[in-house]
């Protein structure tokens, strides 16, 4: 199927993505390389693509025995098991592309083999894995770190918590947007809390959302990564997703209904992410995160 070799020796075509745009508009760039890896680049020189293509992710697309093609996400500084954004932008970019119609098809990535669903208007739909929810955290510990009154977090009745769908995601319930929006992010501090604690991501979010049919607003940091905030992160979503719904906060109706969550709107970036959960008797039994993608450059490496 992957019948295109887009490198040559001395050269690397990378194509610029915005994955989870709004109307065209917003989202986060990823890099995206497709037909090499496995070929001519090794771990050490995807990350030195990803060095230079300087944003939060590039992925790199090949071919697998095990999927219809493999996957790899790299950060400016480590791989990663999975990334949301990246991977709408790549499937996004298979599909201009031609390598691929619109149809259901499998990604071996770091996390698994997981489906992907291409509709025929672009839009990308990913599985992420099945939800692990782990250790609760305390909102003192979380408010220092910030900066902030930790009556900014218990104002919502809920406690900060580890939430995994592929990555392990702290997820900071926040009473309003504009207390989500006034944060500045200290990267010395949540670095340091994200490598004792074994954690991908912070996400903040407020369910003091911008747009009526939005379910939260959100921000999300992972300096540990190269990563100070991006402005839309799928595989956080899907967390939250999960998250919500374990705190009743969501219906099973409206989790199957599908979700829509905001993001980038403090970075000017404003983004849209659809999250969609299957459910039987309480329990999740799938998490689905989905956006739009549009290219918006190429670098040469």
């Amino acid at each position: 199927m992957l019948n295109c070799l887009l490198v040559t020796a001395m050269q690397i075509h990378v194509d610029i993505l915005n994955a989870f745009t709004k109307n065209g508009q917003g989202g986060n760039p990823a890099g995206v390389v497709i037909g090499i890896e496995g070929k001519t680049l090794s771990e050490a020189d995807m990350l030195s693509v990803a060095k230079q293509v300087n944003l939060s992710e590039t992925a790199f697309v090949g071919i697998s025995d095990k999927a219809d093609f493999r996957v790899r996400f790299f950060t400016p500084t480590d791989e990663l098991d999975l990334c949301g954004h990246a991977t709408i932008a790549a499937w996004t970019q298979l599909f201009h592309k031609g390598i691929i119609k619109p149809g259901k098809y499998t990604q071996e990535i770091q996390a698994g083999i997981l489906q992907v669903n291409v509709l025929p208007d672009g839009r990308v739909i990913m599985d992420q894995t099945l939800p692990k929810f782990k250790k609760e955290i305390d909102e003192t510990q979380i408010a220092e770190i910030l900066g902030i009154p930790v009556a900014w977090i218990r104002n919502t009745k809920h406690t900060p918590q580890v939430v995994s769908t592929g990555l392990n995601d702290l997820l900071i319930p926040l009473d309003t947007r504009e207390h989500l929006f006034a944060i500045q992010l200290n990267d010395d501090k949540i670095s340091r809390f994200e490598k004792e604690n074994g954690l991908d991501s912070f996400h903040l979010f407020t369910l003091d959302a911008l747009e009526k049919n939005s379910i939260a607003n959100s921000r999300s940091a992972d300096p540990l990564h190269g990563i100070h905030e991006e402005s839309a992160t799928g595989s956080a979503h899907g967390a939250l997703a999960c998250y919500l719904f374990q705190k009743r906060i969501i219906t099973v109706e409206k989790a199957m209904e599908g979700l829509v969550f905001e993001q980038g709107y403090s970075m000017q970036r404003p983004s849209e992410i659809f999250v969609r959960l299957d459910t039987q008797d309480g329990e999740i039994t799938k998490v689905q995160v989905g956006g739009f993608a549009a290219i918006t450059g190429v670098k040469e490496i």
